[in-house]
């Protein structure tokens, strides 16, 4: 990895570090099965987990690994790099006996014979992230599975126009500064989601489906999270693929989510 990639993925850890450890908590549909089904399904279904070792890179405060363990996974692989693992430890310690956390980037963890490992709003923060998604690979049994999750560039193109330059501002501004900025841009945005119900307007479902059950308070979370890291990338559907392609996966299935983001498995 180059120097310039190397200072922007450290960089993307560190945001994360601090917002994972400033937002901690997992509650309602944003931590529920319901959300896991709309991330993964119909390309699997949260009842496939069950009694399965699973592995997620990525795991920040511990929503995903959550999800796995009620979902009745048998083991969870945690891997989270920032300063974050501690909040991931703390989420988890209800499964301690069901969960290993590893402080590792996703290119250096070692785990083997998974047959799951999913990686959801992750790789798209990953300036160079094929290393990454080779481990993912190795991670596997033969048969077993990757899931991951990435922004869309297809059915986003309007806001991308807005939230690109903005963007180019935001993160280079602290942790606070978009917190405040969070607060400011929610009230249009619930307006928004309330005209949706009335209006077909771009990401009507999104709106709808998932941002409004979540609540006020994830609202905003997601808001940071767009805001935040230093590095995002939206993907084609071709993209996303390749990326499973160059790391040896086959059979790769994908999904358009809502219109806006993919969600992507492919096989060992």
């Amino acid at each position: 990895m180059n120097s310039d990639l190397e200072r922007a993925t450290n960089q993307t850890i560190s945001d994360f570090g601090q917002q994972w450890t400033t937002y901690t908590s997992n509650d309602g549909y944003y931590g529920s099965q319901e959300m896991l089904r709309d991330i993964v399904s119909p390309l699997v279904e949260p009842g496939n987990f069950k009694d399965k070792t699973c592995g997620e890179v990525g795991a920040g405060t511990g929503r995903i690994s959550l999800m796995l363990l009620r979902a009745g996974a048998r083991h969870v692989t945690a891997v989270e790099p920032s300063k974050a693992n501690g909040v991931l430890s703390a989420n988890l310690a209800e499964f301690s006996d069901r969960v290993t956390v590893l402080a590792r980037p996703g290119d250096q963890f070692e785990a083997r014979d998974l047959d799951y490992i999913l990686s959801i709003g992750v790789l798209h923060h990953i300036p160079d992230p094929d290393p990454t998604v080779r481990n993912m690979h190795a991670s596997l049994k033969p048969g077993g599975k990757a899931v991951i999750w990435l922004y869309g560039r297809e059915g986003n193109r309007l806001y991308l126009s807005f939230a690109e330059p903005l963007r180019w501002v935001t993160r280079r501004l602290p942790l606070w500064a978009n917190s405040a900025l969070s607060w400011l841009l929610y009230p249009p945005l619930a307006a928004y989601i309330e005209l949706c119900g009335l209006l077909p307007l771009p990401m009507r479902k999104y709106m709808r489906e998932v941002l409004r059950p979540i609540g006020a308070r994830e609202i905003r979370l997601v808001i940071i999270d767009q805001l935040n890291p230093r590095w995002a990338k939206y993907y084609t559907e071709r993209e996303a693929t390749d990326l499973l392609v160059r790391a040896g996966f086959r059979d790769i299935k994908t999904h358009h989510r809502h219109g806006y983001s993919w969600t992507v498995v492919g096989t060992h």
